[in-house]
């Protein structure tokens, strides 16, 4: 060791030469091995190179005697402090004057660390999420030594969620709609004019600049047309694409600069959709392809809100339906809606207020209280909306039964499903239950369906892709440590093509005539909160 002089007083200076101090650190290195000594993740905490970490981990196996069981072992210069995993191993190497005990208590923590990023302890999962290790690691361990923290706190770490993140984000969105906003305006004021002119005779108003008014009229043409062309795609969108907060937590757009950590985080990102209603509405996004959109376009949507105890009984269930009318051609604007009404469970109607009521409840007519006048074009119009509220079991389309029982140290868990309404087709039915953190992945028994295990979230997602008549109920079975409350409440989630209270729009005819009106219907069934508390 040298010395280095500051002023009056001599501090210590490590003669770097040396591969570590035994007093400037403690821990040198974390990794996951297998069994022959191959290094599969490795995170060094001070300046090392690949062929001393390899030829120490390598060395670690022939070094444990098989006769004695230890955590530990120790060379002349370092010391091992191992875990078996079945067949890996999790390795520290310290220095030999590190306090052994804190040194289990970090094994412990890493060895708990790695269940929360892989599904399995094998090396090809070990391998896939390796750079979520060693981030995981880094906030354990800092400048070799073990920073106060425990699961939980790691698992915030690492997921790197913003508060200030978010903010931005939906400030920004705010302005972007405001500015859309804006810009439609804009675009029906200057449309607006040009028809007025054409109306009376004259040359549209031009820009100014140069050039001619012939010119100028052609170039406000020209502008006006392309700022409506913007709004086409509202006109027709894909069937059931409603705006959804969801995109308040999406990360952006995948970039080949951005290595794989970011990726997955990206993804991982715009996954955490804990609420069902978030996840209904990425799910409607790819339900199905647009349809062929007559000048008059009908689209029907309800939306459930529903809550059921574990027990039994139903606590609330509330459903919002409304047909919303769409009409692309000007003359096509005087018509009426015949409207078929088959729900016996008692649901509300209500009309628009410049629909004839009268009209409605005598013939199932949806018509304006002004035959002469005309429905608005290019635009969403509610002309109907219904709403069913009720206690009432029988009502509940899909019935979800959740059965936790204590086995030991462990709890079995069986959930079964069944489809009570069964002129319903559900798809992208996901049934979310809550899992314990810190216990690993459940073991699945038998499985209707397919699973997604979500450790950094703690959920067990089952995925079943059609719920109809035909496969009206399945099950699920698995067993986890935990206690039967950390398994409530179970969420689900569906879109359905088809609509509950079975109100449908079966004719359209125009106000003078009464002659039929090709038109085109798209009926969307959503989940807005579907809970098993």
């Amino acid at each position: 060791m040298q010395e280095l002089v500051l002023g009056q007083k001599r501090m210590p200076c490590w003669d770097w030469k040396t591969p570590w101090s035994s007093t400037s650190l403690v821990l040198l290195a974390a990794a996951v091995c297998t069994k022959a000594g191959k290094a599969i993740v490795s995170r060094q905490f001070v300046e090392m190179t690949r062929t001393r970490i390899e030829g120490l981990l390598a060395a670690f196996p022939k070094l444990m005697n098989t006769g004695k069981q230890h955590t530990f072992v120790e060379t002349e210069s370092v010391r091992y402090v191992y875990q078996p995993m079945e067949k890996l191993y999790m390795v520290l190497i310290t220095t030999k004057n590190s306090n052994i005990l804190e040194d289990l208590e970090t094994l412990r923590l890493f060895s708990r660390v790695i269940p929360e990023y892989c599904r399995a302890l094998e090396e090809n999962e070990i391998s896939e999420h390796c750079f979520d290790l060693i981030f995981a690691f880094d906030e354990i361990v800092a400048l070799g030594y073990r920073e106060n923290v425990n699961l939980a706190q790691i698992r915030t770490f690492t997921e790197m969620d913003s508060h200030e993140e978010k903010v931005f984000r939906a400030v920004r969105e705010t302005q972007e709609r405001e500015a859309k906003a804006e810009m439609r305006r804009k675009a029906k004021e200057l449309q607006q004019a040009r028809r007025d002119a054409e109306r009376h005779g004259k040359k549209a108003p031009g820009f100014g600049g140069f050039g001619s008014s012939a010119v100028s009229g052609g170039v406000t043409a020209m502008i006006t047309e392309t700022i409506i062309e913007t709004e086409k795609p509202k006109v027709a969108p894909a069937p059931a694409r409603p705006s959804g907060p969801s995109k308040a937590l999406k990360l952006g757009a995948k970039g080949k600069e951005v290595d794989n950590f970011v990726d997955k985080l990206k993804l991982e990102g715009e996954n955490i959709m804990t609420s069902v209603g978030k996840r209904s509405v990425e799910a409607a996004k790819v339900l199905a392809p647009p349809i062929n959109m007559e000048s008059v376009h009908m689209k029907i949507e309800e939306k459930i809100s529903l809550t059921c105890g574990r027990d039994g009984g139903l606590q609330n269930m509330e459903l919002h339906g409304m047909i919303m009318l769409h009409i692309s051609d000007e003359k096509f604007a005087r018509i009426r809606l015949h409207v078929e009404n088959e729900d016996k469970r008692g649901v509300q109607l209500q009309t628009h207020p410049n629909v004839d009521k009268k009209l409605f409840t005598t013939e199932s007519q949806i018509g304006l209280k002004n035959p002469e006048k005309s429905f608005p074009i290019n635009s969403d119009v509610g002309v109907l909306k219904w709403r069913l509220q009720t206690t009432e079991e029988s009502f509940i389309p899909l019935t979800i039964n959740c059965w936790p029982s204590e086995s030991g140290n462990n709890c079995d868990i069986n959930i079964e499903y069944e489809l009570q309404e069964e002129s319903l087709e559900l798809n992208d039915v996901i049934i979310t239950i809550p899992l314990p953190s810190g216990v690993g992945a459940p073991v699945i028994g038998e499985i209707d369906g397919e699973y997604r295990h979500d450790s950094r979230r703690n959920l067990l997602e089952w995925c079943l892709p059609v719920i109809d008549a035909k496969n009206k109920s399945g099950s699920l079975e698995f067993s986890i440590a935990g206690q039967p409350n950390d398994f409530f409440p179970v969420q689900v989630s569906f879109i359905s093509k088809k609509n509950y209270c079975n109100i449908q729009v079966t004719k359209v005819t125009q106000v003078d005539g009464n002659s039929p009106v090709r038109f085109s219907t798209e009926t969307t069934f959503l989940v807005d909160k579907y809970e098993i508390l």
